[in-house]
């Protein structure tokens, strides 16, 4: 049986912390290890117990939530932290990032919303603490794909992710300089250009891959897909 992963809720409000802890404890897969409402408090608890995931509130009464966790990260404490906030300033979410923050949820927010977040979290936490090294780059990708709340739930009807991954991968091996047709991935992963062109189409559609025409030929301009070099 797999274990629950542990949650600090930091927050300065009582009631607040309150809510999130409870909101926490409804997540399968998650508990709840301690609360604390101070930087000072939040320190003292990640030194002595186990925790796997901090839920941080910024504005706390004694330190900021991003100088706490930069004290964490000096002082080797390597624990995952989820900022959760109403800072809405994109510099704030800068700093955020350079300090290795794994994500950022913004006040107000719904369960539905907080739920997403943590079993999103617990999608890229499974697949990060595989003992084996990642076979491709298809694998770190949907490693990171998880924690912008994507997953093979959240595909189209019809779509698998399997061939979704066989599509990236043709795309990746082709090089972000290099569009392919419908036809050409098909080919090249073994499948009919219907199938291709439907995964590739949805690709375009969320922005993981770029459409483009390719002239050269006789009559309509072929449409080529070129991979983003983020994805």
């Amino acid at each position: 049986m797999t274990a629950a992963i542990r949650v600090l809720v930091v927050e300065d409000e009582p009631l607040i912390a309150e809510a999130h802890a409870a909101y926490a404890g409804r997540v399968e897969g998650f508990e709840v290890a301690a609360v604390a409402h101070t930087a000072q408090r939040a320190m003292a608890t990640l030194r002595t117990t186990p925790v796997d995931l901090v839920l941080l509130d910024l504005n706390l009464p004694d330190m900021n939530g991003l100088e706490l966790t930069r004290a964490l990260r000096a002082a080797g404490i390597g624990t995952d932290v989820l900022v959760v906030t109403s800072a809405r300033d994109l510099a704030v979410v800068r700093s955020a990032v350079s300090l290795g923050v794994t994500h950022y949820l913004l006040k107000p927010f719904t369960f539905a919303t907080f739920r997403e977040k943590l079993l999103g979290y617990a999608r890229y936490r499974a697949q990060m603490l595989g003992v084996e090294p990642v076979a491709a780059q298809h694998e770190i990708d949907r490693a990171l794909a998880a924690l912008r709340g994507a997953s093979p739930d959240s595909l189209p009807k019809g779509l698998d992710q399997g061939t979704l991954d066989l599509v990236l991968g043709v795309l990746r091996g082709a090089g972000d300089d290099t569009g392919l047709s419908a036809a050409e991935v098909a080919a090249r992963m073994g499948a009919s250009r219907v199938t291709a062109r439907r995964y590739l189409e949805h690709l375009a559609e969320s922005g993981q891959v770029v459409r483009s025409p390719r002239y050269g030929g006789p009559g309509r301009p072929e449409v080529e897909y070129r991979r983003q070099s983020r994805f």
